[in-house]
């Protein structure tokens, strides 16, 4: 039987009523895409259970409408990044987070190193892309599906390197911290707070005005393509990268055991037969695919990806440190400002903690020069040529003009934020 005008006429009002909750709704928090019944076939009596039980089964889309700003900062191991996270953490209105898929790689792919191919490293992206598109949906409950052995009650003692983050080492999360903590160590904080309610901290989270992350479990930009793209987020990418010869000298004294092949060449000036060179060449890779992507400017990465050198941020960490906050369009605290002050101009026994911030970064840029020999550098720089020139890295031909710290082997570039 077909539907009478009267019938009709509740539709198209109906339509307009539910249009106009839509728009109220998105402009408060989220809309439900709800499908109208058709006018064809149907009768009055029907019509508010069929729209009623279809807006039901239909899936709820929650948008980023509050314009909090998700940072992801994109590294490899022994870049910086721990030094760009507390550009971050120090922030007093950012949720920060030091690695996270450091559960997801352990739990899927428990055996991966830096010297598995590209495609074992692969495995884990997507399982990536899900967990943190929930962290900065502050959903740190997902967390709970890597987190080995299992939280019990959202409560753990396993989340790594939990005392990375500040908010994770400051009341409501740790209530039992008072105004002497403020400068608490890593290790003090997991002393001190106790287990880890994942409950206060996604309250935490959902306080703070922004989420920032870490991490050097995600090769390229092209892999974040799905979570940029994604309209509940308002993401943007720090990637950050540096001369992959201070990368190699850092990785081998920092992993010793795993860059040992690397320690004998360098000791004895003998190059071994079976040397691991994707140690190496993988970093390379990595870059020149991820910082071509962002270079050439797709429009998906359109005001979404800046470039740092991490030699950029150690000789001019204040100036670079405004220009990451005005490109996330984030005030910048006088708490980082603070930070860079203190924590810029260590002496030499301030930088003996792998992990540790506490540096002279200017010179801590420039170690690599009397750490590696002229071998390993001319092995490397023939390896890496393409990105080293691509990143304005220059080359040396001798052992005297690579020790010669008046020579400058960073170009100047000014790798402006894709607006």
């Amino acid at each position: 039987m077909q539907c009478s005008w009267k019938a009709v006429l509740l539709l198209a009002l109906a339509s307009i009523a539910i249009q106009y909750t839509a728009i109220r709704t998105f402009t408060a928090k989220s809309f439900q895409s709800c499908p109208i019944p058709s006018p064809v076939n149907c009768s009055p009596s029907q019509e508010a259970d069929v729209a009623e039980r279809l807006c039901d089964e239909s899936p709820t889309f929650s948008y980023n409408l509050s314009r909090k700003t998700h940072v992801l900062v994109l590294a490899t191991t022994r870049s910086g990044s721990s030094f760009v996270g507390q550009l971050f953490n120090q922030h007093f209105d950012v949720f920060y987070l030091f690695e996270p898929l450091y559960h997801v790689q352990y739990t899927l792919i428990p055996k991966l190193t830096q010297s598995k191919s590209t495609t074992d490293r692969r495995v884990m992206l997507g399982a990536s892309r899900d967990l943190l598109r929930s962290l900065y949906d502050c959903d740190l409950y997902f967390l709970e599906n890597y987190i080995k052995p299992q939280p019990v009650n959202h409560t753990t003692d396993r989340l790594f390197r939990r005392g990375a983050s500040k908010a994770l080492c400051s009341p409501p999360v740790c209530e039992s911290l008072g105004g002497i903590d403020l400068h608490l160590e890593e290790g003090d904080c997991v002393k001190k707070c106790g287990t880890l309610n994942l409950t206060l901290a996604t309250e935490s989270c959902r306080e703070h005005g922004h989420v920032a992350i870490k991490t050097v479990r995600v090769p390229e930009v092209s892999d974040l393509r799905a979570l940029v793209e994604d309209p509940r987020l308002n993401l943007k990418v720090i990637q950050l990268v540096r001369d992959p010869r201070g990368i190699l000298a850092s990785r081998s004294e920092t992993f010793r055991d795993t860059y040992r092949l690397w320690r004998i060449w360098d000791g004895t000036g003998r190059k071994p037969y079976n040397l691991d060179v994707t140690q190496l060449t993988t970093v390379c890779e990595d870059f020149w695919n991820s910082v071509s992507t962002g270079l050439n400017r797709p429009p998906w990465l359109k005001g979404k990806y800046m470039l740092v050198r991490y030699e950029d941020l150690a000789r001019n960490p204040m100036k670079k440190t405004e220009e990451i906050y005005d490109f996330l369009g984030i005030p910048l605290d006088t708490n980082v400002e603070r930070w860079i002050q203190n924590n810029t101009r260590g002496d030499r026994s301030s930088s003996k903690h792998k992990y540790g911030t506490v540096r002279n970064s200017a010179a801590t840029a420039e170690k690599w020069r009397f750490r590696l020999s002229y071998e390993i550098v001319a092995f490397t720089q023939h390896a890496c040529q393409q990105v080293l020139a691509q990143l304005g890295y220059r080359t040396v031909t001798s052992e005297e003009e690579l020790k010669n710290l008046s020579i400058s082997l960073v170009e100047e570039r000014d790798f402006l934020p894709f607006a």
